[in-house]
């Protein structure tokens, strides 16, 4: 009768690959909570593209965050609000840029 192989050594070469994450469509391009946005950085949105111009900060006990931004096309400054859970696409100037 044939010996039978210990259960570690069994179809150890069987078990698939995993696969690769897709790649991002730009490296500038990240998705970022709403307290991790930086003065500078750019987001689009239906409304229009916009530039955090101040600080978040987070209300109602830390459970939605507001920041100031403005319109890239205009100089009307808003204040917009983001639950703190929600994740936001985000245009970050590299750090090259950002020494120059």
């Amino acid at each position: 009768m044939p010996k039978r192989p210990a259960r570690n050594e069994k179809n150890r070469d069987a078990q698939p690959q995993l696969p690769t994450p897709p790649e991002a469509a730009t490296p500038s391009v990240t998705r970022v909570l709403p307290m991790q946005l930086q003065v500078g950085d750019r987001l689009t949105d239906e409304t229009g593209g916009y530039e955090v111009i101040g600080r978040p900060f987070t209300t109602a006990g830390g459970k939605t965050a507001t920041v100031r931004v403005k319109r890239i096309d205009t100089d009307v400054q808003m204040i917009r609000t983001y639950g703190a859970h929600e994740r936001i696409t985000v245009s970050r100037a590299s750090t090259e840029e950002s020494e120059r």
